[in-house]
């Protein structure tokens, strides 16, 4: 099988840009998923701010792979229009950056109603973003995330087909919190899927590191690559680290490992070395 290209959500070591580098090279990764940058999230950092990133990166002998924007992370009643301005903001940056992918969402549900009620008005949505990213030469990838409209795989399904420009990216923690078992979700999904995160969780939906929970890592890692497949990126969500809270919904309880680490580094470490070992 072919070599795979590792990138992760560095910021989970260290906020500061600088820090992140440090990790990825202390693991011997590719490059990075950036989400926030040295207390920003990469979706309102300047582009005079993502020209120093991408110089830093550069120097360094690594790429940023994906923007971990937040885009598609509001209530599917919120004002979209705004949110629309962001993401043609965050298409500018990731030019910047050099960068052809932006992980992207499908809206959070309101918690009492049938998520189907807002079909039409996810799908308008997500269309009008793919027509803002016409010619720009970017992926705009669609996660699984808990409480959004393609939480679970039947969903996902529906926006690939009637949004069939959108990638896939397949996080198997997200689908085992919301009761979704992973490898019904592989067969239904991967022929759309773009990259993997790499991320685990117990039964219970407590983040741990990959091999260690129920998500079926090593046998969909390796239907990934026996597909072509050869880009993940390492989301270890095994520590509170700074930015977190903010990137989930406000009435969720956030879930991450019982799993004790000294420091962010040390966590983000494991999470690296989980992989190495199933690959």
């Amino acid at each position: 099988m072919k070599t795979m290209n590792v990138y992760a959500f560095a910021d989970e070591a260290s906020g500061s840009i600088d820090k992140q580098i440090v990790a990825m090279k202390r693991n011997g990764l590719q490059g990075l998923e950036i989400r926030n940058v040295d207390g920003t999230n990469v979706s309102d950092i300047t582009l005079e701010k993502a020209k120093e990133v991408h110089e830093k990166m550069e120097a360094a002998g690594l790429k940023v792979w994906s923007i971990g924007s937040p885009i598609g992370k509001i209530g599917i009643g919120d004002d979209f229009e705004a949110h629309l301005e962001k993401f043609k903001h965050t298409l500018e940056v990731a030019k910047v950056l050099e960068c052809n992918n932006i992980r992207l969402f499908s809206f959070f549900m309101p918690g009492k109603e049938e998520p189907e009620k807002y079909h039409d008005e996810v799908i308008r949505r997500l269309k009008a973003m793919v027509e803002a990213a016409k010619d720009s030469g970017i992926d705009l990838c669609h996660e699984n995330e808990k409480d959004i409209y393609g939480d679970v795989a039947k969903r996902c399904l529906e926006i690939h087909k009637e949004v069939p420009e959108l990638k896939g990216i397949f996080d198997p923690a997200n689908f085992i919190q919301c009761g979704q078992d992973t490898l019904e979700a592989w067969e239904l999904l991967h022929p759309y899927i773009k990259y993997l995160h790499i991320k685990d969780a117990k039964e219970s939906g407590m983040v741990v590191p990959a091999g260690a929970g129920i998500g079926n890592l090593q046998e969909i890692v390796n239907k990934f690559r026996a597909q072509g497949g050869e880009n993940v990126t390492i989301e270890p969500h095994l520590t509170v680290f700074e930015g977190l809270r903010d990137l989930e919904a406000k009435d969720r309880e956030l879930q991450v490992a019982e799993y004790k680490y000294p420091d962010s580094d040390t966590a983000f470490d494991v999470a690296c070395n989980a992989l190495k070992a199933l690959l």
